[in-house]
């Protein structure tokens, strides 16, 4: 079973460190970063686990996509962690890498699915909701900033019969072996549940964290942007309930009975439990912050604007999700400085 990782940046990076730390070492860690591929190679990954307070470096295999184009390598499964806008490229490119029985397993966020089997087909589409945040530190130096017993995986077949999801699971078992958490991978047979579980959080927290600058815990825990992202949240479980998806548990608990209360109770319980929800996630920044920072333009429309977009489509209004998205393009093209006073936007 040969496994390789496309898009080997911050979380990919974890994935594979953890897989090799669990026994799984026949995977490839793919990335167009070449000191970082050198890194890897020479030293090993370096995983800073700010969340335990411990680090770990454990040897890689790493290369650039040209090394693999050249090597020829056919993969059984390959899991997909690039950024969305590049996923036609980028697929039609790995095609001829895929075997034949292979599969793509996207960890994307929103819902990428779609775009991946337009190149690879449906039969060979898999996604994986994940629940765990890295940055990227320096070449072959990442940070995972969540905490290791908060991480989890959770995954499923698009639109086919799910015959590789023990397949799937098998392989990522092995990362549950490196953190000592045996419920770390699961599988489902709502997919759309688990990807709009994790869409919810990522488009309340991940924009808000770029509009911001601040981690997950400290836009939960300030006042303003905490109304706000449960106000977002709110907005996704109703686009969700109107497209007839049932919301999966994340972490074992319900997000709509937890978070999306609409009485007054419901509001101020959801509230006071928003901070303690987002414990073992309050050191994560936004990926799409760090994209900002960079002077990259970031996904933003792949997450809280495909709510938005869903909602207008389903018929149901989303007006602080589309305020969030115009404000991270505003900060994008230099409008608005990265900072909490960006909250004043917001009417919550």
């Amino acid at each position: 079973m040969r496994v390789a990782i496309y898009g080997a940046g911050a979380m990919g990076t974890v994935l594979g460190a953890f897989l090799n730390l669990g026994g799984f070492t026949d995977v490839d860690l793919i990335t167009r970063n070449e000191a970082h591929v050198q890194a890897l190679n020479e030293r090993g990954a370096t995983i800073v686990c700010e969340g335990d307070g411990v680090e770990k470096l454990v040897p890689v295999r790493a290369f650039t996509p040209d090394e693999l184009f050249k090597m020829g390598t056919v993969y059984d499964v390959v899991f997909l962690m690039t950024k969305q806008r590049f996923n036609g490229e980028i697929l039609s490119a790995l095609l001829p890498h895929l075997a034949k029985d292979g599969v793509v397993c996207t960890t994307q966020n929103g819902l990428p699915e779609k775009s991946v089997a337009e190149v690879v087909g449906a039969e060979r589409t898999y996604g994986a909701a994940t629940s765990f945040g890295a940055t990227y530190i320096s070449a072959g130096k990442v940070a995972l900033t969540s905490e290791m017993q908060a991480m989890s995986m959770e995954l499923g077949g698009y639109k086919n019969d799910g015959r590789k999801n023990g397949v799937l699971t098998d392989i990522l078992a092995y990362v549950g072996k490196a953190i000592g958490k045996e419920g770390f991978v699961k599988s489902t047979d709502n997919l759309l549940g688990a990807r709009w579980a994790k869409l919810s959080i990522n488009a309340a927290f991940s924009g808000l964290s770029v509009m911001t600058g601040g981690t997950f815990g400290e836009v939960a825990k300030k006042k303003k942007s905490r109304k706000a992202a449960l106000g977002i949240l709110r907005e996704c479980m109703s686009v969700a309930k109107a497209d007839g998806v049932k919301l999966a548990l994340m972490q074992g608990h319900d997000m709509e009975k937890m978070l999306g209360g609409k009485t007054r109770f419901g509001r101020l319980f959801a509230y006071m439990v928003l901070p303690f929800a987002m414990k073992r996630h309050k050191k994560l920044v936004s990926g799409m912050l760090k994209d900002v920072e960079n002077g990259r333009r970031c996904e933003i429309d792949f997450v809280t604007g495909l709510v938005s977009e869903e909602g207008r489509r389903l018929g149901v209004a989303t007006p602080l999700c589309d305020r969030t998205v115009e404000i991270v393009h505003g900060i994008e093209n230099g409008l608005y400085e990265i900072g909490f006073a960006n909250m004043d936007f917001f009417e919550v």
